[in-house]
């Protein structure tokens, strides 16, 4: 069962995570306990599956964090709500696939690197990327664009209309977007 709350203090609850001086929520987790606490799903405010995520993965610069905890948020809210474990990878594969397509044409790249200009692979540009506060703007942005783009998928009946959508383009060979 969701929380019965509305996009903007989904938002604020995101704000209320990522934007403290202690920095102790990345984008991934960030995303992921949001989704999670919206959704209803199980140790909701566990943000540890996602620790390794932030900054594209381990700080390589790779997929933005912040699709990656949601992306794992999809997931869970897919395997709760489909019987069928392989029909639940191939909806919540399509779910993220398009968000991903809205966040590349929202942000110009999908990978954090690329996305905030900063090597944070390397401490001191870690440290860099801190002290700018760019993390304050620019991410921030980044993980209320996912979590607002996955806020509705908390309605069961939108959630059983995405899953219809995405069933229907698979038996007329529609492409994934």
């Amino acid at each position: 069962m969701a929380f019965d709350i509305t996009e903007q203090e989904v938002m604020e609850k995101a704000r209320s995570y990522f934007l403290t001086e202690d920095n102790i929520y990345g984008c991934a987790e960030t995303s992921l306990i949001v989704l999670q606490e919206l959704y209803g799903l199980p140790d909701a405010t566990d943000s540890s599956p996602a620790m390794a995520l932030n900054g594209g993965v381990a700080y390589s610069g790779g997929v933005c964090g912040a699709i990656s905890g949601a992306a794992m948020a999809v997931g869970k809210l897919a395997a709760q709500r489909i019987a069928n474990h392989k029909e639940a990878k191939r909806i919540a594969r399509r779910i993220v696939a398009r968000l991903m397509d809205q966040f590349q044409a929202e942000f110009g790249a999908c990978n954090c690197r690329d996305l905030i200009k900063w090597d944070i692979s390397i401490p001191e540009e870690h440290d860099a990327f801190i002290q700018s506060g760019v993390w304050r703007d620019t991410c921030m942005s980044q993980v209320e664009f996912c979590v607002g783009k996955l806020y509705s998928l908390q309605d069961e009946q939108i959630w059983q209309q995405t899953v219809y959508l995405h069933a229907a383009q698979r038996d007329h060979g529609a492409a994934v977007k």
